[in-house]
């Protein structure tokens, strides 16, 4: 097929219409699949829009993610052809059959839609509100329309919530973020090279035009980047650079507000899920939308192992559907009685313990300050007396704080925040910050990350020139830093930083310690690299494809000094770590009149 025709099949009792046009306001046409019940009726929708081609099948595109899911959770392929499984939505198979239609829009210059390619941007937000009106009047909708998906399906719900449509009923953001600049671009204010590398692999690589030199999909046969075969010089020019864009806009301006959402207007029913081992991308926008979202009603849920995975396990199906049989079906399921925190509480060995709470951060939380002490290089319950310096190169491993061996069995599960007193022998200094837990014989414990097998508890980072921070929306366990202008350092001078680290849980066991690395590079793992997945570019060496290596954004005049830390003198050097007594037996219930159901 030459051209974009929407066309009819019908495949067991799920109807599909491919290619369903969705005119825009600019008469640009978007192109949508629709898979719904094949008998007549109006059926709740759930509806992902984004760039990543939805006849790409899964397996195609990420074929080493679809192979570590299948092997570690094979009750993904059960119930299913999985003949329609693509990357980061949900597979209609599994929808259909209980009374939903499954709409799968593909972005503007992306996949089967046309038009330039500008991701997360303010014409694709405004699109993807169309898009939910146009499935809110269709004769086959109930009018209800919920969003579900990962990452970049899960972004773009914050942004499109806070314009609130009018058929959008309810949103489940998997793993995503909220604020493009802090969470995504810009860590701490320091360049992060997996947007520009993700681009390349996962956006560019699907974009409209691409034609007979693109891939041919094997859900239906057509071509997943449209009929027209555009020059590479046209693709050029229908899409951003965004290796230029991102390093012309170094601070948090409205180039990067147009791309994060404002929470103050989100305010429709939500269920944002978080990934313990997201660091660097998939935890903490999903933490802070859940807090700062103005909605009433309102729900988070935090677990562990790879991000894409727990969307397609019976646990994460179960979780959504539940949410949703409730707020697009009206059903009485118990949802809205439920505790509003869902936590797989981390322990070492990759084990969860499912527990429920009232709020984030949990209210019964000791806020503990482990102090740094040059003597030894100890994490103390005291802040040092004397005063002592440390001194590590700025672009080195630098140096780590370990605490006593914890007597006993401790909860650690919250957002953490470090303050520190450096000096730097350059203008700048560049501050990676990994809590990190070793075993009695020192060995350190890392995790299955969301996208790395070997991935510390925390990370924070923080360039000091952007050590300046607002004091209405900081709080003491979560700085919240300006980005708006440098304020280069004086060299020798000694300036306060409040750094913040990423939210985390682990149940430290009796006789583990935990550590405060303070480094002047990315955290690697001693244990060596593993080969990271076939859609990312480097091999993962501890923090996934979350590099902050770029020389243009760390030049070595600036950068490569020596950074010190001053302690003691009344200078106090801690971190602030979430210390969450033992609940109530058997961890709390799930709604106040239901049991707990198990993870």
């Amino acid at each position: 097929m030459n051209s974009q025709q929407t066309r009819t099949e019908h495949r067991g009792d799920m109807r599909i219409d491919w290619d369903v046009p969705i005119t825009m306001d600019d008469g640009l046409v978007l192109r949508a699949d629709v898979y719904r019940p094949k008998g007549a009726g109006r059926y709740p929708v759930l509806m992902s829009h984004g760039p990543y081609a939805k006849l790409l099948h899964f397996e195609d595109g990420y074929g080493t993610a679809w192979q570590s899911m299948i092997e570690s959770h094979p009750e993904v392929l059960a119930g299913s052809s999985n003949r329609y499984q693509s990357w980061e939505v949900l597979d209609p198979e599994k929808w259909v059959p209980h009374g939903y239609a499954c709409v799968r829009v593909d972005s503007r210059g992306a996949g089967r839609s046309p038009g330039r390619l500008d991701p997360r941007c303010a014409r694709e937000t405004a699109d993807f509100a169309a898009s939910i009106e146009w499935a809110g009047i269709q004769p086959w909708s109930n009018g209800k329309v919920g969003l579900n998906g990962i990452s970049y399906y899960a972004i773009n719900q914050w942004q499109v919530a806070a314009l609130q449509p009018r058929h959008l009923a309810a949103i489940c953001v998997w793993e995503g973020t909220t604020d493009s600049y802090r969470e995504f671009f810009y860590h701490g204010g320091i360049y992060c090279t997996f947007a520009q590398n993700w681009y390349d692999m996962q956006l560019k690589s699907v974009q409209n035009g691409l034609g007979a030199r693109g891939r041919r999909s094997r859900l239906n046969g057509e071509l997943v980047s449209g009929p027209q075969t555009l020059t590479e010089e046209e693709l050029g020019a229908n899409r951003i650079d965004m290796w230029r864009e991102l390093l012309e806009h170094p601070f948090d301006d409205e180039y990067h507000r147009e791309r994060s959402a404002d929470l103050s207007k989100v305010e429709v029913p939500l269920l944002s899920a978080a990934n313990w081992g997201g660091q660097g991308l998939h935890l903490r926008g999903n933490i802070e939308g859940f807090i700062g979202a103005a909605s009433k009603r309102k729900w988070l849920e935090v677990h562990g192992i790879e991000h894409w995975t727990h969307f397609y396990t019976d646990y994460g199906i179960d979780l959504q559907r539940r949410f949703f049989d409730h707020f697009l079906k009206g059903e009485d399921n118990g949802w809205d009685r439920r505790l509003k925190v869902q936590l797989q509480v981390r322990h070492p060995g990759e084990r969860f313990a499912q527990r429920f709470e009232d709020a984030w951060p949990i209210g019964r939380t000791e806020w503990t300050k482990f102090h740094l002490d040059g003597s030894g290089r100890q994490l103390g319950a005291k802040p040092a007396h004397s005063a002592r310096s440390v001194t590590f190169s700025a672009l080195g491993d630098g140096v780590t704080f370990v605490s006593a061996p914890f007597a006993d069995e401790t909860e650690i599960t919250g957002p953490v925040a470090a303050r520190l007193h450096i000096s730097s022998s350059t203008t700048d200094a560049d501050l990676f910050l990994v809590l990190r837990l070793f075993a009695p014989d020192m060995k350190e414990v890392v995790f299955r990350g969301a996208l790395d097998p070997n991935t510390p508890i925390a990370q924070g980072w923080l360039r000091a020139s952007r050590r300046r921070t607002d004091p209405e929306r900081s709080l003491p366990y979560r700085p919240w830093h300006i980005h708006q202008a440098a304020e280069p350092l004086e060299a020798g001078a000694i300036y306060p930083v409040d750094v913040e680290i990423w939210p985390t849980c682990i149940v430290v066991p009796a006789g583990y310690r935990i550590g405060l690395s303070v480094r002047g590079r990315d955290y690697v793992y001693t244990g060596g690299a593993s080969a990271g997945l076939s859609n990312t570019r480097n091999p993962y060496t501890g923090c996934g494809p979350f590099l902050h290596n770029d020389s243009r954004d760390r030049p070595v005049e600036r950068f490569a000094g020596e950074t010190t830390i001053h302690l003691g003198a009344g200078r106090e050097n801690y971190v602030l770590l979430p210390v969450v007594p033992a609940s109530a037996p058997g961890g709390g219930p799930e709604t106040r009149d239901t049991a707990a159901r198990s993870g």
